[in-house]
């Protein structure tokens, strides 16, 4: 009893602490404490607080979330969309390695928001996350719904290239991002990384070695801020 006595302190307490030193605002108080029930009923299943602990390290664990790829996400307008909050607790699922998690919460804001551009993407890049690399028919939707629902974003159609390339689709991400780049502007910061990876495709097209299902270099090439 004293255990469970101690996780509901150390959660109240940590939901004040967030809310006060995170600076959170009052829009995201509900989500907060939607992410500190949720923690609470996980561990309501699997703890045993009345037992005595002791360290464990999984062996091998090794979660396939990019953070270059999260970072440019939001440099990429999210930060501008209701869909931020919901993105970031995605992430925060994705860094635990809890990635079906990551995308249901996505699937639960998209409910809230279903003309979110951001949140179809947050999807499809989370839904890639969850299969290794590999694009479903799930997270093409995403992709293509994103697209379809903001045209005019570059971000759509940039991590739609990313995913078909890391999955061995390269011929399809070339036609995408040729596409894109044809509508960038010669002043976009990010126009360089977008040529970058284009140069990586040409070359694997030509004879070179293509980039492996599921490998992510092509992201480390595009960690520029990309504007709307």
């Amino acid at each position: 009893m004293n255990g469970w006595f101690i996780i509901v302190v150390l959660t109240a307490l940590a939901g004040a602490a967030i809310i006060r030193f995170g600076r959170a605002e009052r829009a995201t108080f509900e989500l907060v404490a939607a992410a500190l029930l949720i923690g609470l009923a996980g561990y309501a299943w699997q703890g045993s607080p009345s037992q005595r602990g002791f360290p464990v390290k999984v062996a091998g664990q090794d979660s396939a979330f990019d953070e270059d790829v999260a970072k440019q996400r939001k440099e990429m307008g999210e930060r501008f969309s209701q869909a931020g909050q919901w993105l970031v607790l995605s992430d925060a699922f994705n860094r635990r390695g809890k990635n079906e998690e990551a995308a249901n919460v996505l699937r639960v804001g998209l409910r809230q928001y279903p003309d979110d551009p951001n949140l179809w993407l947050g999807l499809g890049n989370a839904l890639m996350v969850h299969g290794g690399g590999v694009m479903s028919p799930a997270a093409e939707f995403a992709f293509r719904r994103a697209i379809k629902l903001a045209p005019e974003m570059p971000a759509p159609a940039y991590f739609y290239g990313l995913a078909l390339a890391q999955s061995g689709q390269p011929q399809q991400a070339e036609k995408i991002w040729r596409d894109l780049l044809k509508r960038t502007s010669a002043d976009a910061e990010w126009r360089g990384d977008l040529e970058t990876n284009l140069g990586i495709l040409e070359r694997s097209l030509n004879g070179g070695a293509a980039p492996a299902q599921g490998d992510s270099s092509l992201s480390e090439n595009g960690t520029g801020a990309l504007e709307q």
